[in-house]
């Protein structure tokens, strides 16, 4: 049987963080509120002061909601494959196609690492923190088992992981009708082919 209460608290708790990305992207990180968030959720800020500790709260539980987000929706289409080359293109394809169809959670992604700071004035993106990135790890590992099964030159996988994610990255900065994100794919797909070949 379904436990009710904690099943209707985290389909609220989701609601108000769908919001949260909403208002990010609509008037980013500066001019957030409690407020703009219960209208945008359609609830009373006394709704959200239950589930959540205080804006900064529900930022920082929006901030891992979407990493998650976007570790999930790679790491399901890179486990269908078998090969290590296989699965580092589906990791590049996925990267770039969830820039492509999930703009609204990048633009919060990006309101929330570069503005967001902690009770100490850091700002996110200059927090040093033992924990990395799963990202990178899990291409890291894809990396490092393509060199156990001999697909991959000897490189090293820390260097690489982060050059290809660079690259991901970047393309999230970009956009307009000019850039072309299956043409990138391509020609990042071929150079790092030939890196690692």
């Amino acid at each position: 049987m379904v436990d009710q209460p904690s099943f209707i608290t985290e389909a609220r708790r989701e609601q108000i963080i769908k919001a949260t990305i909403e208002v990010l992207n609509e008037i980013g990180f500066v001019n957030i509120s409690l407020a703009k968030i219960a209208k945008m959720a359609k609830v009373s800020t006394g709704l959200i002061s239950y589930h959540f500790e205080d804006k900064e709260d529900v930022l920082n539980n929006t901030l891992v909601y979407l990493l998650k987000m976007q570790f999930d929706y790679i790491k399901e289409r890179v486990s269908k494959e078998k090969t290590a080359y296989d699965q580092l293109i589906a990791f590049i394809d996925a990267s770039l196609a969830y820039q492509g169809t999930h703009r609204v959670n990048n633009i919060a992604l990006i309101e929330i690492v570069f503005n967001a700071r902690t009770e100490d004035n850091v700002p996110y993106y200059k927090l040093s923190t033992d924990e990395e990135d799963p990202l990178y790890v899990y291409l890291e590992e894809i990396l490092h088992y393509g060199q156990e099964t001999n697909e991959f030159s000897e490189f090293n996988p820390k260097s690489v992981s982060t050059m290809i994610q660079g690259a991901i990255a970047e393309s999230m900065l970009m956009n307009g009708k000019r850039f072309n994100l299956e043409a990138y794919k391509n020609d990042l797909v071929n150079m790092v082919t030939k890196m690692i070949k």
